[in-house]
């Protein structure tokens, strides 16, 4: 075996909960190619570390089987670790139960050959989220903040105590909160501030990328401003895989 591919004993995985919509897979890969790339800067070497992707739903495999197929082809290139990178906003039970107990499902069948270290979620890293949520307000409003008042959306968690991050970052960046799965949701919050007497509303969706939900956003908003014309609404994208975003990966690696 050429020594030199043991520059990069870690092989990394990104986690995603999976969609059937192709569109965030195509961003996953993309993020995946740039956290590779600031992978090798960071380690100064000339070769590419492995950074696959995986997906806790909607694939032909169970998740614990696409650990241990990305497990065997990095133990074939030298790794004897696999850090496995949990790519969710919050810390709701795919985070706390169905991914670790698909890794323990693939313990036993992987052995004790290659380590499995399972790193904190992606919606820990709260200051560098709350940056790129700022940086997507200010694309879309300039430095004309005007009255705008703006909601943050997440998907939401049933999870107790999962949602208080959306809470703290909405409170940071001077908006409200709002989920998507469960109350209060969009349409509640967007007829709230109406009531309140707010013309100028903006949404930031919470999510990774864009997606069938950010779609459906997108029509909720053009409902809202067809039936009330002098609303102006504006929606922000998704964080979007940005070498931004692949930073704040890197920074949950070990």
């Amino acid at each position: 075996m050429d020594k030199t591919i043991l520059k990069f004993p870690s092989a990394y995985l990104l986690v995603s909960h999976g969609s059937r919509d192709p569109r965030p897979e195509v961003a996953m890969q993309a993020l995946a190619c740039l956290l590779r790339d600031r992978l090798q800067e960071q380690q100064g070497q000339s070769s590419l570390p492995m950074v696959g992707t995986a997906q806790l739903e909607l694939h032909p495999l169970p998740l614990h089987q696409q650990i241990t197929a990305f497990a065997d082809r990095a133990r074939a290139v030298g790794c004897d670790r696999l850090q496995i990178l949990p790519l969710f906003l919050l810390e709701g039970v795919h985070v706390m139960e169905d991914i670790p107990a698909e890794i323990a499902q693939a313990h036993p069948i992987l052995g004790t050959t290659i380590q499995l270290d399972l790193r904190p979620h992606l919606g820990s890293q709260i200051s560098g989220l709350r940056h790129l949520l700022q940086s997507a307000i200010q694309l879309v409003q300039g430095s004309n903040s005007g009255d705008r008042q703006w909601i943050v959306l997440s998907h939401g968690s049933r999870r107790p105590g999962s949602n208080q991050v959306v809470e703290d970052l909405a409170n940071r960046l001077q908006a409200i909160p709002a989920y998507w799965s469960i109350s209060p949701n969009l349409e509640e919050r967007m007829d709230e501030l109406i009531q309140a007497g707010y013309r100028h509303l903006g949404i930031l969706p919470y999510f990774l990328f864009p997606g069938g939900i950010t779609d459906a956003i997108g029509q909720v908003a053009r409902e809202h401003s067809q039936r009330q014309p002098e609303l102006q609404i504006q929606l922000a994208d998704p964080i979007g895989a940005t070498p931004e975003l692949a930073e704040l990966i890197l920074a949950l690696t070990a």
